[in-house]
């Protein structure tokens, strides 16, 4: 497939990429010929081409050392004119034709850029200045190869294919550079979170992928298999328990950023493997917290994208106010009539038939009502946090001292998605016992998703957790508020292997 995009975007006689490998791989031999390294180690690079271009007074008549892969060669005669792109931005090489340097200077002069191409790597030692028209250039007789490209890349137009694109990002990103600042975008927003925890007293603290039990959330692991101890172990679901281990250990606010994978579907929502965040708080409880994090949410948004105004899925988002508090069973009553604490099977299933909602598998009750509940998510605006789930819904949460059917739980709802998780935590280890085996109960009735019985954490909370407050998000929240779907908005998404016939 790549071969035919790259059809479109080369008017030769060429047909595949093949035809175009071939030659390029005929120009390498002729550069060795010359006695020249297609791929040396050392790059003299001094400065880099945004520099030039965004502080061209400072720099006029200076000689610098630039480097960058060739987006565009015009030679004509005795000129030639070369683009090249850096990470920080682009500029024209200018070239004249003068007598060519020997070939152990190993570079190459307007008698020998025929052997150049669109995509390779090179290196530009001249003066700084602008031409006749005004563009900002680089006065260089000669050019120094870096790496000589094999495959060419293909022009915008002709890349657009998803599945292509997600393959080959290397390839989307030269080609698209949006999307390679959509990452720097995700490397900001993850930078931004660290920092808002850093200065809030939190220390980060990495914690195992592997572990013999998993839980913290609802959801189906991975299994591998460890040859050294010759026992399976889970991929984290999540990194809820080993870190309020932490507390248990006597950290007083802990956070750790990192991989979690979760052995379900792929769409806009949801990836099997993300980078997700979770952090705990000793001695707060769930109204401190999103107190807490309400403000990192808005502190993240405005350092990752400079503004707290969205338009996501045709809701138009206001972050900059103080977010109202919902009731779980007050909407869930107000909007279909459903009793979440003593919920009607029959009328779980109906709502959800009517939604045209198909559910597989075994289902427990409490799955019945966060479908039913997800209903509601869906057209919900927001921004407003979700207070109060019931506690079969919330096996890790503490309840409310008032009123103990219900739990001190939190979720942000902006745009029909819940954006992070939160709760006052549950510190009382009988409790957590008979909660843990409830959902070891429905677990061994079929429910891949139900909780683990974690004994050891159990065995922790006896010895003593001081009362906290948790919270979690994973990237989501970046796809979310960036407008894309999930793969759009990773490096390099999960693919199903190609046979090996495809190249």
């Amino acid at each position: 497939m790549l071969a035919n995009l790259c059809n479109l975007c080369y008017n030769t006689p060429m047909t595949t990429l093949a035809d175009y490998r071939d030659e390029r791989l005929k120009k390498l031999a002729e550069i060795k010929a010359l006695g020249i390294d297609p791929y040396p180690a050392k790059s003299y690079r001094d400065t880099k081409i945004g520099q030039i271009t965004d502080n061209f007074d400072e720099y006029d008549g200076k000689t610098v050392t630039i480097v960058g892969r060739i987006v565009a060669i015009r030679s004509f005669g005795k000129l030639a004119f070369i683009k090249i792109r850096d990470y920080f931005g682009e500029i024209q090489i200018f070239m004249k034709d003068v007598s060519s340097k020997d070939a152990s200077s190993q570079t190459f002069s307007i008698k020998n850029l025929k052997l150049l191409d669109i995509g390779d790597f090179v290196e530009a030692t001249g003066i700084v200045g602008k031409t006749q028209t005004g563009e900002i250039s680089v006065f260089s007789d000669h050019i120094r190869l870096l790496t000589k490209s094999l495959r060419p890349l293909p022009g915008r137009d002709g890349f657009t294919n998803k599945e292509e694109r997600y393959r080959r990002r290397y390839v989307d990103m030269n080609v698209n550079p949006e999307v390679r600042e959509r990452f720097v975008r995700r490397s900001k927003f993850w930078q931004a979170t660290r920092k808002f925890m850093l200065d809030h007293g939190f220390i980060e603290i990495n914690i195992p992928v592997l572990e013999h039990t998993t839980g913290g959330a609802d959801a189906n692991p991975f299994v591998t298999h460890m040859d050294a101890l010759d026992e399976d172990f889970y991929l984290r679901i999540s990194h809820e328990l080993p870190l309020k281990r932490l507390l248990g250990g006597g950290f007083d606010r802990v956070f750790d950023i990192g991989p979690r994978f979760r052995n379900e579907g792929i769409d806009d929502e949801h990836l099997p493997e993300h980078i997700a965040f979770e952090s705990y708080a000793a001695y707060q409880d769930y109204e401190d917290g999103m107190d807490l994090y309400e403000e990192m949410i808005k502190y993240v948004a405005k350092e990752t994208w400079g503004t707290l105004q969205f338009h996501i899925d045709g809701f138009d988002i206001n972050l900059d106010q103080k977010w109202p508090r919902i009731s779980y069973a007050e909407i869930m009553q107000k909007e279909y009539g459903v009793d979440v604490f003593n919920p009607d099977e029959a009328q779980l299933r109906q709502i959800l038939k009517d939604n045209n909602v198909k559910l597989t598998g075994e289902v427990s009750v409490g799955r019945l009502v966060d479908n039913v509940w997800k209903l509601i998510r869906k057209k919900s605006g927001g921004p407003f946090w979700l207070i109060h789930e019931p506690v079969a819904l919330s096996p890790l949460a503490k309840s409310c001292p008032d009123h103990p059917e219900i739990t001190e739980r939190f979720h942000p709802v902006i745009a029909g998605t819940e954006m992070g998780n939160g709760f006052s935590e549950l510190n009382d280890p009988l409790d957590q016992l008979k909660r843990f085996e409830e959902q070891q109960a429905q677990r061994d009735a079929g429910d891949d998703e139900a909780q683990m019985l974690d004994r050891d954490f159990v065995e922790m909370l006896e010895y003593g957790m001081p009362p906290a407050c948790g919270w979690g998000n994973s990237e989501r929240n970046f796809w979310l508020l960036e407008g894309v779907s999930g793969r759009e908005a990773v490096p390099f998404p999960t693919m199903k292997r190609l046979d090996s016939n495809n190249k």
